[in-house]
């Protein structure tokens, strides 16, 4: 069978029982394991099905699928090539912060054999997580349902009892004049107390975050010790200019 077939196949099985297993979809495709495994990773990235530990879930079952579920499919390909830079960075023993970001989000695949602590105020975060090799500090607080995310000032308070070796971002859009923008206040709240208390502080972000200027402007480039980012050499010459590491992804 076709990878097309079995994902016309796939989709059928998620839309008919919601959520399967990889061994449970190894038998009805009778194909092996790491082959179903290998297509949930592509069918993911490309937006059409929210990978579990062990199989899938259809997208539908991913709490507001309209907003957080779909915001993290969008240039999923790029995503996917970022984080998996990103992942290079985490050694065995770090203690680690992620954000709610939905870029950020998709480190999740690439650091679960890690024997780490990951702190987060993400709930899908913690869901993608649960039962790997990853050690898991929930932040408490106010629940945001829209984002899926812990926000508030208890929050704020819980990441400041903690130091990390790296915390891992997202931001609404960068620039060079202006630093760091978010869309809301809460984010940006969280996003300067992780970085805060962490010793290296690394910005994930697509290329179309670059060069936007959002609602609130609430950093400068100099909480950022790298940005790794799917974006040319040519449109982040300007970020290099002012002392900022950059990493780009082909």
């Amino acid at each position: 069978m076709s990878f097309q077939n079995r994902k016309q196949t796939i989709l059928r099985l998620l839309e008919e029982k919601e959520e399967v297993e990889v061994k449970e979809f190894a038998q009805l495709l009778n194909i092996s394991e790491i082959t179903i495994r290998r297509d949930l990773i592509q069918m993911a990235s490309e937006g059409l099905l929210h990978r579990t530990h062990g199989g899938a879930m259809r997208l539908s079952l991913v709490q507001n699928p309209v907003t957080f579920s779909n915001k993290t499919t969008t240039n999923a390909e790029q995503k996917d090539k970022i984080c998996r830079v990103a992942a290079q960075f985490i050694q065995e023993g770090d203690i680690i912060f992620i954000d709610c970001g939905s870029t950020v989000f998709r480190l999740c695949p690439y650091i679960r054999h890690k024997k780490i602590k990951v702190i987060t105020n993400s709930l899908p975060v913690v869901y993608e997580l649960q039962g790997s090799s990853v050690s898991i500090n929930l932040i408490g607080g106010e629940l945001d349902v829209e984002r899926q995310a812990i926000h508030g000032s208890i929050a704020e308070e819980h990441i400041k009892r903690y130091r990390a070796n790296r915390a891992f971002i997202g931001v609404d859009g960068i620039s060079p004049k202006n630093g760091l923008s978010a869309l809301s206040e809460k984010e940006a709240s969280i996003t300067l107390a992780m970085a805060a208390h962490s010793a290296q502080v690394y910005l994930l972000c697509d290329a179309t975050k670059l060069g936007q200027d959002k609602y609130l402007q609430f950093a400068g480039l100099d909480i950022i010790h790298t940005l790794i980012t799917d974006a040319d050499l040519k449109k982040v010459k300007p970020y290099q200019d002012q002392g900022l590491q950059v990493i780009c992804v082909e």
